[in-house]
Order: structure tokens, then C-alpha cells, then sequence
């Protein structure tokens, strides 16, 4: 179990990837977490994606912090991941939102637009929150109003 205070860092990948690529990142990616490490201790981390898109890592900083070293490390392998699958990780203008049926969609921002002009997606439909940098955060504001998001001052 993770602490509340664990640090989050989100990223989101520039398409959906094919539920074999989720399935061979999130075993990469784990494997990854496990061998983690900062000035030489262990890190307890853990990954998660979301809509085989969104790539979730998580760091439980009461046993060892993560360091500036060791978030590069993490952001290498995401870029050789990234490589290795033809994705890119580091896509900022992809936004997340629930759909009528509860489930994560995402888009471009071309698309978000889009959609908003349509009305399919409104003040209070809910968007994902990627800026979120801890646990909790997540936890309790993963989706928020898109009326009050950081979303609507990009869009």
C-alpha cells in the first residue's frame, strides 16, 4: 500500500496504445519500479496506466526520496520504452475526460476542441487531472469539473 504522500508523476502518450503494448509496458514498467533506485536505496514504486494511455508512476517517499538522478532515470526509460513501441510518453496536449458511459477517453487537443464546440464535453463534464503530484491528489482529484480544471486555460 501506498502513502498518501507518494509522489505521482503522470504521462501521457501521444495514442492509444494496442492492448498488447499496454500489457508488455506495464510489465516493463514494473520491472522497472522494482529495480528503481535513488543514491543507492530502493525505491517503493509502482505503475498504473489508464485507458492504455495514461502512464501513472508512483514513489512512496517515507522509505527514500526520489532524487533528481533517479526521476531521470525514469524519464530515460520512458523515452526508450517510447522508442521501442513508436509512442510517445511526453505528450502534453492530450487531455482525458469520462464519457456518458464513465469511461476514460482521450483526445488531442484539436479533438478536445472540438467536441467542446459540439457540447459533447462541458463545464461539468470530468476531465482527468494530470498535473496531480501526490497519492491522495489522486486519489480524491484524478477527475475534476471541466469548468474548474487547469484544462480550460490550455484549451
Amino acid at each position: 500500500m501506498m502513502s498518501p504522500n507518494s509522489r505521482v508523476w503522470i504521462y501521457t502518450c501521444n495514442r492509444a496504445m494496442t492492448q498488447q503494448e499496454t500489457e508488455y509496458s506495464h510489465g516493463q514498467l514494473t520491472d522497472f519500479c522494482h529495480q528503481w533506485t535513488a543514491h543507492n536505496q530502493a525505491l517503493k514504486a509502482s505503475v498504473e496506466i489508464r485507458a492504455n494511455q495514461i502512464v501513472i508512476l508512483t514513489v512512496d517517499e517515507s522509505l527514500a526520496g526520489a532524487s533528481g538522478c533517479s526521476i531521470d532515470k525514469s524519464v530515460r526509460f520512458l523515452e526508450n520504452l517510447g522508442q521501442t513501441l513508436s509512442v510517445d510518453f511526453f505528450e502534453r496536449m492530450r487531455f482525458g475526460w469520462l464519457d456518458d458511459t464513465g469511461q476514460l477517453q482521450v483526445a488531442d487537443k484539436l479533438q478536445f476542441l472540438e467536441l467542446l464546440e459540439q457540447g459533447t464535453i462541458h463545464a461539468d463534464t470530468l476531465v482527468a487531472d494530470t498535473l496531480v503530484q501526490t497519492k491522495q491528489k489522486l486519489d480524491e482529484q484524478w477527475l475534476i469539473p471541466y469548468g474548474k480544471s487547469w484544462v480550460k486555460r490550455v484549451v
